[in-house]
């Protein structure tokens, strides 16, 4: 049912009211809001109606208005795009990516606690997908006369390390002959790929080349697995009062699978915001979840949101996603 202007104002100043002050929200303190501009009797008629068409309901008898799932849906669809961070937030994601540098998984736990701060809500991080990367550059670094280190530095930003033990006492000379070899036939294919590579015939670099790639094929079996950081989920304790619906959502954060397929839920249902049951997981129910993707060398890597009360920030949370997942990407788009 859609709301007519005037209800549209008392709605969205009572949502804004209560995500603001946590309590229920009185016809008086709506009727001196910017913009409702009417008397408290008509504020006091107009929530009558939006509480038995849905959008609020009344805690108990003589208490003020909250809203449902449904006034919070009415107030996120009228936001449009999220608004840039202003001040000292803006400066800070603009310091922290160009700053970051090293390797993935230490930059993707950091954005997690970033965007943890700035919204304070639990933050997800889900990192690129392993299989997708291929290989930008290769390196062999001697450690000592009879083991080497290989690095391979993906297009994902994974920095991947494999030692090497040789069979004969080995210079830098013939390590540099090896890593250019391997270089000249490992750039551009993916780690999975990379062990089935043949290579002819290296000549004095054929032991170090051979090696390389058997070290290459007895890897974990786990580099398909989704890699998630979260960032503040002790955060989520100062948002609820009981005790058992805090420790249900920091068993859900534990679970890395449930994690990542919520996120890859709400994104596949066009959504990005999810709002109470809308998450489709019960302990949920009065939780929300902002998720946005973020893009690398034009194509979707991963994603990152927050999860927090039905009483979130919206304006602000969305802001915060979407900036932090345009600078993540862009910052892994430039290697």
């Amino acid at each position: 049912m859609s709301l007519d202007d005037r209800k549209a104002k008392i709605l969205r100043a009572v949502v804004a009211e209560y995500i603001d002050t946590a309590q229920p929200v009185g016809s008086g303190r709506v009727a001196s809001a910017s913009g409702v501009n009417v008397s408290s009797a008509t504020v006091r008629n107009d929530m009558a109606t939006l509480e038995q068409e849905g959008y609020l309901r009344q805690p108990h008898t003589s208490a003020g208005r909250v809203p449902t799932e449904k006034g919070y849906r009415f107030f996120v669809d009228g936001l449009g795009d999220p608004s840039p961070l202003a001040g000292r937030d803006a400066h800070q994601v603009r310091t922290f990516f160009s700053e970051a540098h090293g390797e993935l998984e230490q930059m993707l736990q950091d954005t997690s606690r970033l965007l943890a701060g700035l919204t304070d809500y639990a933050a997800v991080v889900v990192g690129p997908p392993h299989e997708a990367a291929t290989i930008r550059s290769v390196q062999l670094v001697g450690l000592a006369p009879r083991l080497a280190l290989l690095v391979l530095v993906l297009s994902n930003g994974v920095v991947e390390k494999h030692s090497i033990e040789l069979a004969d006492d080995t210079d830098a000379m013939r390590l540099d002959g090896a890593g250019a070899v391997l270089a000249q036939h490992l750039i551009g294919e993916t780690p999975a790929s990379a062990p089935l590579v043949t290579i002819a015939s290296a000549g004095p670099a054929d032991p170090i080349v051979t090696s390389a790639l058997a070290t290459l094929q007895i890897q974990p079996d786990d580099k398909d697995r989704d890699r998630v950081f979260i960032g503040g989920a002790s955060r989520m304790a100062s948002s609820f009062d009981a005790v058992a619906q805090v420790s249900e959502i920091l068993q859900i954060l534990e679970q890395q699978y449930v994690v990542v397929s919520l996120l890859r839920d709400v994104l596949d249902r066009g959504l990005h915001v999810a709002i109470g049951t809308e998450t489709g997981m019960q302990p949920l129910a009065d939780c929300s979840v902002i998720v946005a993707p973020y893009v690398v060398d034009g194509e979707t890597a991963g994603s990152i949101g927050v999860l927090g009360p039905t009483r979130m920030n919206y304006p602000q949370a969305l802001a915060a996603v979407a900036v932090v997942s345009q600078r993540l990407g862009n910052r892994l788009s430039e290697g």
